[in-house]
Parts: C-alpha cells; sequence; structure tokens
C-alpha cells in the first residue's frame, strides 16, 4: 500500500514540478509525515481508491465468530461488528454503499437478514458511508449526538500526506437514534452498551459492548496498528488515551476486543496500546516543550521502538504533535 501511495505522490508531483509538495517529498524520502497540508493535496474517493489498492468488485467480505450471535466482517474499511440472534440484526459501522450487498450475503451466510440496526463508532466515510445504501433500505441508524452533528455538513480530514473531503450526507443516511454519553440496547438476548468518553480518534466515538458475548467494538479509538488521530476535526491525542482507559475499567481481562482495523484483539491488547500511546505522549510533549518543530521531531524518531509492531509512523506522529501543541497553547 505505501509503494502505491509513494508512486502516486511521485507522478502527482511530476505534474506539479516546481511545487513546494515536489521538493519536500523528494528531500524527505517520500516520508508520509513530510507532505504538505494545502488542500491542493485533496483527491476524491476513486484516486484513494487506486492509492490504497482498495476495488469494490473484488473485494471479499471475510467473516470471523467472536462469540455465539456475535462476528466480524472484514473488507474494505472499518471492521463490522455483526449481532446477529431472534430479534433480528444489529452491526457496529458499515464501511461502503458499493459493499452492502456483498455486507448482506455475509449477514445471511451467518443466518441473519436485513439490518435492523446499524451503530456508526464515528463519522468517517471508511466506517459510516454505508448509511448511504442503508438507511433508506430502512434501516434504523444510530449514532453519538457529535458524529450525526459532522454528517450534516462537508469536512476536511487530514490525512497528512493527502486530504479527503467528506461531503454532507442527506437525511435518508442520518442516524435517526443519538445519544451522549451512555446509551443501551437490549436486543439478542444481551445488553448492548454505547459508551461516549469525550474526544478522541475524532468528537463522537462511540464503544460498543456486548455485555452478554463479553466483547467491545472500539471503532477506530482502538486499531492493531499507530492509530489516526483526526486533530483537525477535534481529534485529540490525550482523549484517545483517556477514552481507551476508560473502556477498559467497563470491561474485564476475559473481553474481546475489536479494532476498527486490524484483526481482533484483547484486554491485555488494549492495554499495551494504552501504553505506548502514554509513552508517546510523554516523549513528543516534552520535545513539544523544548521548543522542537514537528519536522524535528519526526527526524527524532521517537516510535522507533514500537515501529515494527505498529507500522509507518509519520501519519501518527505528525497529527499527535498537532494535538499535543495545541493542548499545550490553551
Amino acid at each position: 500500500m505505501y509503494n502505491r501511495f509513494v508512486n502516486w505522490m511521485v507522478t502527482r508531483c511530476a505534474v506539479k514540478a516546481g511545487r513546494l509538495l515536489a521538493r519536500m517529498l523528494l528531500v524527505m524520502g517520500f516520508s508520509l509525515g513530510s507532505a504538505a497540508h494545502a488542500h491542493d493535496n485533496l483527491v476524491d474517493l476513486d484516486e484513494m481508491l487506486a492509492i490504497f489498492g482498495w476495488d469494490f468488485a473484488t473485494a471479499e467480505i471475510r467473516s470471523e465468530k467472536v462469540a455465539d450471535g456475535l462476528y466480524v466482517l472484514f473488507g474494505i474499511g472499518g471492521n463490522i461488528g455483526v449481532s446477529v440472534g431472534p430479534q433480528g440484526v444489529l452491526i457496529v459501522d458499515d464501511q461502503f454503499p458499493e459493499l452492502i450487498p456483498k455486507i448482506n450475503d455475509a449477514i445471511r451466510g451467518l443466518g441473519g437478514g436485513a439490518v435492523d440496526f446499524a451503530v456508526n463508532t464515528h463519522w468517517h466515510f471508511d466506517h459510516a458511508e454505508g448509511n448511504l445504501a442503508l438507511g433508506p433500505g430502512g434501516t434504523w441508524l444510530v449514532s453519538q449526538a457529535n458524529s450525526r452533528e459532522k454528517m450534516l455538513d462537508d469536512h476536511i480530514i487530514n490525512l497528512v500526506a493527502m486530504q479527503y473531503e467528506q461531503k454532507a450526507y442527506p437525511q435518508s443516511a442520518l442516524p435517526v437514534i443519538t445519544y451522549d454519553s451512555t446509551m443501551q440496547f437490549h436486543f439478542n438476548g444481551q445488553q448492548i452498551d454505547l459508551l461516549h468518553f469525550g474526544p478522541a480518534h475524532t468528537t463522537g466515538d462511540t464503544a460498543v459492548v456486548f455485555r452478554g458475548a463479553n466483547a467491545v467494538h472500539m471503532g477506530d479509538v482502538f486499531n492493531r496498528g499507530y492509530p489516526f488521530i483526526d486533530a483537525d476535526n477535534g481529534g485529540d491525542l490525550s482523549g484517545m488515551i483517556a477514552f481507551c482507559q476508560a473502556v477498559l475499567e467497563s470491561i474485564n481481562k476475559d473481553t474481546i476486543v475489536i479494532p476498527g482495523h486490524g484483526e481482533v484483539s484483547d484486554y491485555k491488547g488494549l492495554q499495551h496500546y494504552i501504553s505506548m500511546l502514554e509513552d508517546m505522549r510523554g516523549r513528543i510533549g516534552d520535545m513539544i516543550a523544548q521548543g522542537n518543530t514537528l519536522e524535528e521531531v519526526i527526524a527524532a524518531k521517537p516510535t522507533r521502538k514500537y515501529d515494527e509492531e505498529f507500522g509507518d509512523p509519520a501519519n501518527f506522529v505528525d497529527r499527535a504533535y498537532t494535538s499535543l501543541k495545541r493542548e499545550m497553547e490553551r
């Protein structure tokens, strides 16, 4: 995926020869974190699909059983939690409208029917764009209030090396049920808690706890790689740590933890993730306090001991720096 991105950026830079972005990419060795943040890096969905090698036509939906009646679907975009039982189907996140027919087929293969409820863990396109198909089809859409608010307008999502403009959703794709801090479903024989603990990955994140199955879907507050902090839209590194810690305190050591992206994890995995974030907050925060610029922080490689496990840190360091600098200037 990284090489595809680099090739795309080189081509784009050649077309825009002489621009600062091209010079920066050459000097910085095509580091994802060194790209300019100007909106001339704005990409549409087709360009993003090409960059990441996503193809709706050939995409496969893979399922994994988490517990009786609870599954995870892996496809393109965020992981989908699926509760199937006598009262119907409740899903957590819904990827893209083009994939809904395949997602529906996968749910039927698990013994379910039409999707009755879809909970959006947050408003980003790779987790909530399926609303565009499910809402008009009669699914009840649910989110934290701030996420619905974000869906009412256009927003630029700054992915550091590129920006994506997520357009406002039509009325038919908006959540019809929202909550502020907590909400409960009593569905398919178990209590399902929706929890919000303030700004984290975004300002409207939801953790969905399936009490009977002893599992939690974290959305993008917890991933199996470095997280993306949507700092330009209110996301916050310290808030992400606090959110994860609050979830940890509301579950137990046997709880199955479903990330927004990546393979299913557990209590210890979430603990380790929190420890990494706390370490990075300390290291990057100290460098900011000492007056280091973003470029100097990136050059210092504060994440080096975690990179083999969590992957390319450039996006994370950029957004963590932005978040912490804003916090320290308040």
